[in-house]
């Protein structure tokens, strides 16, 4: 072969004749191994379409027919787990891991050995099988709490998850409002916390707390001196295997879940889900994805996200009816990374803020230019790619620029699903090219169970959420004070079907304000039909606020503007009626913000450079440049900030459980700072 090139091109060295072979081979292997492009599931040009009311719907389903179920066999999250057993063989279902170990794996029968078992014991202690039986779950993600899960659906029993960051007030009154007379607990110290309650006779009704985890004599004679019975989860387990009782299956219908949402402002409000909503809401989802990336039993899934709230069911709830496999984190937030390589996941769901520390990562680990430039050539070109709709991670881009990238994920992930808050286009952008897989951006809230919108397989476009789901219909309502007009395409997004959840527990009020006399749920959120017939959410009806010339102000519309500034971790709009302009609070990106800050030659700590005056001077400057971009009015552009060097977290009562900013709290909390804004800018 060389000594024929040789005389083709007899000038060239041998060498150099080597290298044009290599060149040659490697353009001919990427060639042929190239993938076919995704084939979407439908014209993605009209990806809804109308209904008679005015209403869209998904253009996966024919007209008048919503999803409730996508397999005849799985109509109850119970069924589901049942199909998940026969269809996997008896595979494994749930992972566990200690630490420098590698995942242990409990078997699909032994899962639903150990629900009946458990789901016996509660019987035996004298809960009814009944949807008028609430069992509380305080614990975090692990396999105790899918057992413990399905014990209750195993006997048609109701669910209520409590988690920390309710608070213990709130947990109080979740406990109280749902008559919780059983709560299984991860950990003593929660056991504590709910006995602590009793002991001041905040919760009369509680009889029995089972408890994951090993626990001393102490608790469990405090908890006698109460009235409250101290049992371990084995116990519970062992008594049931004796005193075992035949399974007493749900109905579609029936209630399954009461899930309580934090709320920012006010006591928890309990959503009530049934089996069919549930099922529904997964239904919709294997359906947007059946042509392209089907889940299969070989599947696995990381679960990290809080099983408290209903993303994280969804998608578990997919993995289930499916036979696929779920692996818990150890636990630690740190180690995630760490239990990704173990357990190397094939679909991740996740939460924009996770995405934008691995962008943030990724891009300030481009220290020199040659990085800088290797990183934006090959971005480049595999977005190119996934314009043409091929994904993939084994192109020469992939092995030269983002192999660590996408080991950081564990390295085999195909499917990644965002939700939960908006993600930043170029995030987004970057990100579908680096991981090589496809990334799909989710729209929904609690009371639709979880997702009412879902961007479809083929569409690399951003900035909008995707078609409607095909188990419900949506629609966009006037919103006159703050001028948007359905006849415009635009409006307050209310949802329709049997995902939407049957109202709030003991609160017919609230459930009056969510849903009207037509079965519509007003969701508080303002979105935009695109062209495509795709939706965008633009805006938000619930946080609005007058200024006091009467100048209507959305906050979290100019807080997703703002964001986008580079040195900018976390923005807060705020305004209030007896003001005639808007101030903010801004923490920045430690990672970003030293680079920022040499560039207008300011150095020092992080601490340091958060109190320097020109650095805030450049970020109120940047962020309005950025307002002025996306079309703020004056009014709506902020007039003065504060730079806050910590994070506003869930942990320290900032945040909701879904990232988003508690107002009053936050507010509260920075009122110094916000008055001293107003003081020196009037």
């Amino acid at each position: 072969m060389i000594w024929i090139l040789q005389l083709l091109f007899s000038p060239l060295p041998t060498p150099a004749l080597i290298g044009l072979v290599t060149f040659g081979t490697t353009v001919f292997l990427w060639l042929i191994t190239k993938p076919k492009p995704v084939t979407p599931p439908v014209d993605l040009n009209k990806q809804s379409l109308g209904t008679k009311g005015g209403a869209r719907r998904s253009a996966l389903m024919p007209e008048d027919k919503l999803l409730s179920y996508y397999f005849e066999d799985a109509k109850t999250l119970y069924e589901c787990f049942k199909r998940g057993r026969y269809i996997s063989e008896n595979g494994p279902c749930l992972g566990y891991r200690k630490p420098k170990q590698a995942y242990q794996w409990l078997s699909y029968q032994q899962v639903l050995d150990r629900a009946e078992y458990l789901g016996s014991g509660l019987l035996h202690k004298g809960c009814k099988p009944s949807s008028d039986q609430f069992i509380g779950i305080f614990a975090q993600n692990r396999p105790e709490w899918i057992i413990s899960e399905l014990a209750c659906y195993t006997y048609s029993m109701v669910v209520v998850p409590l988690y920390d960051t309710l608070g213990p007030e709130a947990i109080v009154y979740v406990i109280n409002k749902a008559d919780i007379s059983t709560v299984i607990c991860d950990k003593p110290e929660k056991a504590q916390v709910v006995l602590e309650n009793c002991e001041q006779r905040k919760i009369p009704g509680l009889k029995i707390i089972i408890l994951m985890d090993p626990f001393d004599d102490k608790l469990k004679e405090k908890g006698a001196t109460l009235g409250v019975e101290i049992l371990s989860l084995q116990e519970i387990e062992a008594l049931g295997r004796d005193n075992f009782s035949k399974p007493v299956p749900p109905k579609p219908g029936n209630l399954g879940i009461v899930c309580f949402t934090s709320g920012t402002t006010g006591n928890p409000k309990g959503a009530m889900l049934t089996h069919e909503g549930v099922v529904a809401n997964a239904a919709a989802f294997m359906k947007s994805i059946e042509m392209t990336t089907p889940c299969l039993p070989s599947d696995t899934s990381m679960s990290y996200l809080p099983l408290a709230h209903m993303f994280e069911r969804v998608v578990q709830t997919v993995m289930y009816s499916n036979g696929a496999k779920v692996g818990f984190f150890q636990g630690d937030i740190r180690l995630l990374t760490d239990d990704m390589k173990a357990l190397k996941p094939t679909v991740f769901p996740v939460v924009p803020r996770l995405l934008n520390r691995i962008y943030d990562k990724i891009q300030s680990g481009a220290q020199t230019k040659f990085k800088q430039v290797m990183l934006k050539v090959a971005e480049a070109r595999k977005h190119a790619e996934v314009k043409q709709g091929i994904l993939r991670n084994t192109s020469i881009w992939d092995k030269l620029v983002f192999k660590k990238v996408q080991e950081i994920m564990g390295g085999k992930v195909r499917i990644v699903v965002t939700a939960a808050a908006p993600i930043s286009p170029s995030v987004l952008t970057f990100l579908r090219a680096a991981f090589g897989c496809q990334i799909f951006e989710a729209y929904g809230q609690t009371e639709c169970t979880a997702g009412c919108t879902f961007s479809l397989p083929g569409d690399w476009t951003t900035g909008h959420v995707g078609p409607p789901l095909a188990c419900n219909i949506i629609k966009l309502d006037d919103v006159a004070d703050m001028n948007y007009f359905a006849a415009n395409g635009e409006g307050e997004i209310c949802v329709k079907g049997p995902n939407v959840f049957k109202g709030y527990l003991k609160d017919p009020e609230k459930t009056e304000e969510a849903i009207d006399k037509d079965g519509w749920l007003h969701t508080g959120d303002i979105g935009k039909w695109m062209l495509s017939g795709a939706l965008k959410v633009i805006d938000r009806k619930k946080n609005i606020f007058k200024l006091a010339q009467g100048e209507y102000i959305a906050p979290e519309k100019i807080e997703n503007i703002y964001i986008r500034s580079a040195p900018a971790a976390q923005v807060f709009v705020h305004g209030d009626s007896l003001q005639s302009f808007l101030v903010g609070v801004v923490v920045p990106d430690a990672e970003t913000l030293p680079e920022f800050a040499t560039n207008l030659g300011v150095k020092g700590s992080y601490g340091e450079i958060c109190k320097n005056t020109a650095v805030k001077k450049a970020i109120l400057m940047d962020m309005i440049k950025l307002g002025k971009e996306a079309g703020l009015q004056s009014f709506e552009q902020v007039k003065d900030i504060y730079i806050h060097p910590e994070m506003l977290t869930v942990e320290n009562g900032l945040l909701t459980p879904t990232l988003k900013a508690k107002r009053a709290e936050v507010s509260k909390f920075f009122r110094s700072q916000i008055d001293a804004l107003y003081a020196s800018n009037i």
